[in-house]
């Protein structure tokens, strides 16, 4: 294949990403009339009306923080149970463990919003950060755990044996040694069980109530039974958005060397 018709591949590839994103950012500018006119597609006076009403209207900082504090709190317990039971996996070399974590992974999350519910009702945690964080932690430890686990197996055993010789416990040898050398597997680990919660919606959607409602669920404030505010909408969405981006830009590093890792051992 020819430099020029890779490079146009590519082209066509990224310009079908990006054009719903940018329909969807200058969409957040127009008025109700502009976005649903196709003589305004290009051409239209920015406002920032439907971000006013947003945050003014529809009290957005709230559901921010609602998902803020899912989304982070989610992700520290996974990382805090998933990185020690990663580590143990790599190195005692459990492959029953890494076929559970696998079959945890894919399966469908709807699967476990009935019993979930049921139990939930029960005990009282709906609409409870804790009840929501406990069900985002089930989907993201085992994405920690799979992150993980060929990171830690491409680690050098014998540094960890010689570390051991000089006197070094176990713990310390794994808080010491491993964890640092392993930061962009973990960064990488965290971003996409901090994406996955932050984006979620179908857990959100039965689970939560008034007092927990994350972004992705407060969306439903500008639909109607007889329209739909598309302004304030696309400007939510951007909302939404904005923050996976910031953190994947500047993590973005981290990330590409963190899937690497464990690809290739030696």
């Amino acid at each position: 294949m020819s430099r020029s018709v890779y490079t146009v591949i590519n082209i066509a590839i990224l310009l079908f990403i990006l054009i719903p994103f940018l329909w969807m950012l200058s969409a957040s500018f127009k008025t109700q009339i502009q976005i649903l006119s196709p003589d305004h597609m290009f051409s239209f006076t920015p406002t920032f009306k439907n971000y006013l009403s947003v945050f003014k209207e529809y009290d957005y900082m709230q559901y921010i923080s609602n998902s803020f504090i899912i989304a982070a709190v989610s992700t520290i317990g996974a990382l805090a149970l998933g990185l020690p039971a990663a580590y143990a996996i790599a190195r005692h070399r459990m492959p029953y463990f890494s076929l559970a974590i696998l079959t945890a992974k894919i399966i469908p999350g709807i699967t476990y919003l009935v019993p979930w519910y049921i139990l939930y009702n029960k005990v009282g945690l709906i609409d409870t950060f804790a009840g929501l964080i406990l069900s985002h932690m089930v989907i993201g430890l085992p994405l920690v755990m799979w992150v993980m686990i060929p990171f830690f197996e491409a680690f050098p055993a014998e540094v960890e044996e010689s570390s051991w010789i000089d006197g070094c416990s176990k713990v310390r040898t794994f808080f010491q040694m491993v964890l640092p050398v392993s930061v962009p597997g973990i960064v990488t680990a965290a971003l996409l069980s901090f994406i996955f919660s932050w984006n979620n919606f179908m857990f959100s959607l039965i689970l939560s109530g008034e007092n927990t409602k994350p972004l992705p669920i407060a969306v439903f404030n500008f639909m109607s039974n007889t329209s739909i505010n598309w302004g304030a909408l696309m400007a939510a969405a951007c909302i939404i958005t904005l923050p996976v981006i910031v953190i994947a830009l500047f993590a973005q590093k981290y990330v590409v060397s963190g899937l690497s890792a464990g690809a290739v051992k030696g």
